[in-house]
């Protein structure tokens, strides 16, 4: 999937990738993609609240060994 911007959270815990992720996109312009990888187990259920809660986009999301990899749409 092509994104315009990518956010590496491995190795942070809750709540560091959310808030970086909100960080990033507030940078970002409405339909832009960023792309995040995560490592914290906790962070797919983190993800798919927060689309929900601030309007922007959750694409995608899926499971590449111990590595979480999300794709969010600028709302």
């Amino acid at each position: 999937m092509n994104f315009d911007k990518e956010l590496d959270a491995r190795g942070l815990n809750c709540p560091l990738p959310i808030l970086r992720t909100k960080k990033v996109l507030a940078e970002m312009s409405s339909g832009q993609v960023l792309r995040v990888v995560a490592t914290d187990p906790g962070s797919v259920k983190d993800f798919q609240a927060f689309a929900k809660q601030t309007g922007n986009e959750l694409l995608s999301q899926q499971e590449k060994g111990k590595e979480f990899e999300f794709f969010l749409k600028r709302k």
